[in-house]
């Protein structure tokens, strides 16, 4: 199987990376963590001539989930009629899907919206998508929901706000857990093989023997 296409399209003023994944022969495709600046993601999103057959969620945080609806309607619909659609996080982030709009407002973001996903996910679940097998591991403590998905044969972890280059996600809001957070990543992360990529939600990428070599967290 071939390795699929990324590219990474920076949004927000968060600088989130949201992530666009492809097969190269089929140019079906994957949006995964839209935080917002939609039109740009759509624009990436014609360049690269992309049928998006799902967008997806690895947690809540109006960062990586803002821009979902907006998305969701503005792309086209499958080729059964339905909307392409949004698949996850785990349900334990249902609190802050809903709570966008007002944490946004509240910040002065414009164009982040609540979403209600077609599918929550859970830790074990793979989805089939863009040309590849996307375990679904359940990493939480930055959120209670947060998931991350892991396609061991290509190589590649995409790994939202759980780990970064030399960092992992801040656990100082109040339904943070810092240590569940830590054991998780060891458990469901660093398990993996030293030539996994990362793909973090902010930041450049690094690989599971970097960061287990290196992390000072880890």
């Amino acid at each position: 199987m071939a390795a699929p296409q990324i590219e990474i399209v920076v949004v927000t003023p968060f600088q989130q990376n949201c992530q666009l994944l492809w097969d190269a022969g089929t140019r079906s495709g994957i949006v995964v963590d839209p935080g917002g600046d939609v039109p740009l993601i759509l624009q990436r999103i014609a360049a690269n001539h992309l049928s998006i057959e799902a967008i997806l969620l690895t947690h809540g945080h109006l960062d990586h989930a803002g821009g979902a609806a907006e998305l969701r309607r503005a792309l086209p619909v499958l080729p059964d009629g339905a909307p392409v659609p949004v698949i996850g996080p785990d349900r334990r982030d249902a609190f802050l899907l809903s709570g966008i709009t007002a944490q946004a407002t509240s910040l002065g973001v414009p164009g982040m919206v609540d979403v209600e996903p077609d599918r929550y996910l859970h830790e074990g679940d793979v989805l089939e998508l863009a040309g590849c097998r996307l375990e679904v591991r359940h990493v939480p403590g930055h959120t209670p929901g947060h998931v991350v998905f892991i396609d061991a044969a290509q190589r590649l972890g995409l790994v939202g706000d759980t780990l970064f280059q030399g960092s992992v996600g801040r656990t100082d809001f109040p339904y943070c857990d810092g240590p569940a957070l830590i054991a998780a990543i060891k458990s469901k992360l660093m398990v993996l093989d030293d030539e996994i990529v990362i793909i973090p939600g902010h930041g450049p990428r690094s690989t599971i023997g970097a960061e287990r070599r290196a992390n000072p967290f880890l």
